[in-house]
């Protein structure tokens, strides 16, 4: 029974040690305002203006890539417009040209060589 009441009390206590995580050195914003000498404090915002400069190079970074993507794309659309704009102005000139040529055709006279049919059938 002694033991039983042992191992109820040790259990909590060993698990208790086991769930406890070690503290890690996370980069972060930390609060600073907690530590009590002044080198701690001036480390502790100096590790902040560190972690601050890294997450804006990355950002700007990031930032630049897809504003080059960006760019890229941009001048690829205004290339593809340019040939579009081209094609359709030449089919825009084919298709007067043809009407021109239908038009011209209608209005002129049927040739003279050719001889007339005749209205019964023989020729």
């Amino acid at each position: 029974m002694t033991a039983r009441f042992v191992l109820a009390l040790l259990a909590p206590l060993a698990l208790g040690v086991v769930g406890v995580a070690h503290a890690q050195d996370v980069p972060g914003i930390e609060i600073c305002t907690v530590e009590k000498t002044m080198e701690r404090r001036t480390s502790c915002l100096q590790s902040n203006v560190d972690f601050l400069q890294k997450t804006i190079n990355k950002l700007t970074s990031d930032h630049q890539q897809k504003l080059d993507a960006a760019n890229r794309q941009i001048v690829s659309l205004q290339s593809s417009v340019a040939n579009l704009q081209k094609l359709v102005t030449d089919l825009q000139t084919a298709q007067v040209k043809l009407t021109e040529d239908l038009k011209r055709k209608a209005d002129a006279p049927p040739a003279k060589d050719a001889a007339p049919a005749a209205k019964d059938g023989t020729k």
